[in-house]
């Protein structure tokens, strides 16, 4: 790298390379910095390190068979991958799906918002040498996590989602489940804040670190919690609600400064919120089908292949060829925890995607990691990474 002062003169600084291997990265991430003693004068962000072709690997299955791979971009959250593409596909047959399935995935994309915001601060706080708030953190994910076990069968890439529908319906003891987790994580979120508000320490190492704008976030297309860090109340579920999150008492959070600081207080109130949505939904979930009765979308019943050649026939070219979603082209954005996660789909009405795109959240976000270290200590380059919350998964595809 080089770097050149006003003057056109080339500086004489030591170039440093962080990662692609590095405690800190959480995945497989680098920047090339510029080193004037522990000050970095100019960084330089490389991507591409976990890319594995997910837009082109989705193009040769059915409909259904896709996802399995959104399971793999934000695995720390990856139901609301499944639920955010298989929304969109809802979206262009134009059905809704049943009252119960709603009511389900708004409390299993909560629960995947707390366990991944949990991620984020436990994940902050390690880096910045602090263990024992990182397992404040992870005792209610560990409780999620055995909720994830019994209703997937999964506990990290789940495939819960399906195109209309679940994969299968809540098991006996769901509720007692979810709430015991519920009173976990507020018991957490009080030991979390002992330490986030009070530790000298970490706020030395996290307030006025990584600041920016408002203007300059929405500029680089920052969604999500970092974008509501620096004060911006935009938030999918209230702009453009869906599953009758509109419907439910909670509230956007936003911070003031857009700081280290700021990132990590804004998921931890989210964390909250998240409860009190979760709360409000097991009250509303009512018995019910968790598939949508539409001949376009669902399998025929496995019994029907015994019946007649008919329903062989049909089952048959159901699974074999999938569903036939309408032509044409379209775009549906997620509020998943990270910010706004899309799918822009393009179908030529045939049993398989003709193309998907991604917008994934963390790729704007990454991408202005320079500004928010440049001119700051190596130290702080760490803090600022673990308060964007980069997934390599979800920012390579």
């Amino acid at each position: 790298m080089i770097v050149l002062d006003p003057n056109g003169e080339k500086l004489n600084l030591m170039p440093l390379n962080v990662g692609p291997s590095h405690p800190a990265t959480h995945g497989c991430l680098r920047f090339l910095a510029a080193m004037d003693g522990e000050t970095i004068v100019a960084s330089v962000e490389e991507i591409g390190y976990l890319h594995r072709g997910f837009e082109k690997m989705v193009e040769r299955g059915t409909w259904q068979q896709v996802v399995p791979y959104t399971d793999r971009l934000n695995y720390c959250s990856a139901i609301m991958n499944n639920i955010a593409f298989c929304r969109t596909v809802e979206n262009m047959f134009g059905v809704e799906i049943p009252e119960r399935t709603k009511v389900l995935r708004v409390i299993v994309n909560e629960l995947s918002r707390i366990n991944d915001h949990f991620v984020c601060v436990a994940a902050a706080f390690q880096d910045l040498g602090g263990t024992t708030p990182f397992m404040y953190a992870f005792n209610p994910r560990e409780e999620i996590m055995c909720i994830w076990e019994k209703l997937t069968g999964a506990r990290l890439t789940n495939s819960f989602a399906r195109i209309g529908g679940l994969y299968r319906d809540s098991y006996e003891g769901f509720e007692q489940d979810v709430l015991a987790a519920l009173n976990s994580t507020e018991k957490a979120l009080k030991d979390l804040h002992a330490c986030l508000d009070r530790n000298r320490i970490f706020l030395d190492r996290t307030v006025g670190i990584g600041k920016i704008s408002a203007e300059k976030a929405i500029s680089y297309g920052w969604t999500g919690p970092c974008l509501r860090a620096s004060g911006v109340a935009s938030d999918l579920r209230k702009d453009e609600p869906y599953y009758d999150y509109e419907t439910y008492d909670w509230e956007v959070v936003v911070g003031t400064q857009g700081d280290c600081n700021d990132r990590l207080q804004v998921r931890l109130a989210e964390i909250e919120e998240s409860v009190k949505i979760v709360r409000q939904a097991l009250k509303r979930l009512a018995p019910g089908p968790v598939d949508i009765v539409d001949p376009r979308i669902r399998v025929p019943a496995h019994k029907l292949a015994y019946q007649d050649m008919e329903g062989l026939i049909g089952r048959f070219k159901s699974v074999y060829e999938g569903i036939r979603v309408p032509e044409g082209e379209y775009y549906s954005g997620s509020e998943c925890a990270n910010g706004e996660l899309g799918f822009t789909i393009i179908s030529d009405g045939s049993g398989h995607p003709y193309r998907i795109k991604v917008r994934p959240p963390c790729l704007t976000q990454f991408a202005a990691f320079h500004e928010l270290v440049e001119g700051g200590l190596l130290a702080d380059s760490m803090a600022v990474l673990s308060g964007l919350n980069i997934i390599a998964g979800e920012l390579d595809r």
